[in-house]
């Protein structure tokens, strides 16, 4: 048995240069293949940042432009949060556009019609969108109606309910600076450095940066403590050096223009919150455990029913969340506010990495998909693209990220 090694050790040790290459080559191709999902959803979205760049002489990146595209993504956001733990269970939820668009109408009416302050009218718009989601939940867990037909119905009531909450004014005013403030104000500055305008933004951005460093290191350190698979430090370093890019440029953006606003604030709480349930609650496993097998985790102890009914709980106080900022965006409820945002949200979705299949999906992919798809639709009305073509696109991106999703999952299951 050793004279064979002594034999072999000669053969393999025959190509030193190009063993060691193919090797890193290999691993590289591994550890991409492994997280494709991630690696196209950050290239996709550097290389639309890039082309509208580029297209628009800069007008595209530029402070002013940049402050809009963020305040019409925080909408989408914040009901992408919610829309991701419903795909990861299998589910799928239409009725978040005019629903958004209803609840925000409803918050305006309180306010304006009724003189109910701002804080008691939100309060009172999240707990209308808590019992709607109590009801799709039940309707769907309990009573097993497919996900579908109970938002579609909801869909079109909410279209209903929208023309209805406007019919006599056509568009409701809000005149309430603290509700209005929410989406168009921004932190204060309180002192500013050299070009930097906005100090607070600076510092906000600066700690934001930091604690996601932690967090990252802090995800590894719990991976590798319960012998689970760590990724390769290089991936892990390009990762982080990536993000802190992005995030590092906007933040720049930002501080030498108004600064963050409270939009922004309120969706980097909202994804923190939702991370942190997918990740480290009991709830958050089992949410993962029905999307990747029902009957397994029903026969594990599961109340399926249960998890259902608080994720659509879930989204409908977001969808909540969600009406409340479109209307102080506008500063005003109108009969179109929120058509076709559950293309944004859905679509958001699924180039962010969440699989029609459920069990897959994180809440940070998904806000990268729904930064994707407001910039798509923000470079093209900057650039006059017809909305015709606007339609186009966003339909074939919404249908390419399903193809990709199928088409890694065959890979995946081939090499394996």
């Amino acid at each position: 048995m050793s004279t064979t090694q002594t034999l072999s050790a000669p053969d393999t040790a025959s190509g030193p240069q190009s063993a060691p290459h193919k090797s890193v080559a290999q691993s590289i191709g591994q550890v991409l293949r492994s997280n494709i999902r991630n690696s196209v959803m950050f290239l996709v979205l550097i290389l639309v940042f890039v082309i509208f760049a580029i297209w628009s002489d800069g007008r595209f990146i530029s402070s002013y432009n940049l402050t809009n595209l963020i305040a019409q993504t925080c909408v989408v956001g914040v009901m992408a949060c919610g829309m991701t733990l419903v795909i990861i269970i299998r589910h799928i939820d239409l009725s978040v556009g005019f629903m958004c668009g209803f609840l925000g109408a409803i918050a305006a009416i309180l306010m304006q019609s009724l003189h109910v302050p701002a804080v008691l009218a939100i309060i009172v718009v999240l707990a209308i969108g808590a019992a709607i989601g109590l009801g799709e939940g039940l309707l769907i867990g309990k009573v097993g109606m497919p996900a579908f037909v109970v938002t579609l119905g909801l869909m079109i009531i909410g279209h209903g309910l929208v023309l209805l909450a406007t019919t006599k004014a056509g568009t409701i005013t809000i005149t309430n600076n603290f509700f209005n403030e929410l989406s168009n104000g921004n932190i204060p500055a309180i002192f500013h450095v050299g070009a930097f305008t906005s100090g607070s933004t600076l510092v906000v951005g600066v700690v934001g940066v930091v604690l996601f460093i932690v967090l990252q290191f802090m995800g590894r350190a719990r991976l590798a403590r319960h012998d689970l698979v760590v990724e390769p430090v290089w991936w892990f370093a390009a990762k982080l050096v990536l993000v802190v890019a992005i995030v590092g440029f906007l933040v720049y953006k930002f501080a030498t223009y108004t600064g963050i606003s409270y939009a922004l604030v309120i969706l980097g709480v909202v994804v923190f919150l939702v991370a942190m349930l997918q990740s480290r609650t009991r709830l958050g496993r089992h949410i993962f455990g029905l999307g990747g097998n029902p009957e397994a985790a029903e026969l594990s102890g599961v109340n399926v029913v249960k998890v259902t009914v608080l994720v659509f709980v879930i989204m409908g106080v977001l969808v909540g969340l969600g009406g409340v900022l479109l209307a102080s965006r506008m500063q005003s409820a109108t009969t179109t506010a929120g058509t076709g945002y559950e293309l944004f949200v859905i679509a958001g979705c699924f180039i962010g990495g969440c699989s029609p299949a459920g069990g897959i999906g994180k809440v940070t992919g998904s806000l990268i998909g729904a930064l994707i798809m407001q910039s798509l639709v923000n470079g093209m009305a900057l650039m006059r693209i017809g909305i015709s073509y606007q339609y186009v696109v966003q339909g074939a991106i919404l249908v390419l990220a399903v193809l990709f999703d199928i088409l890694s999952r065959r890979i995946s299951a081939a090499k394996s």
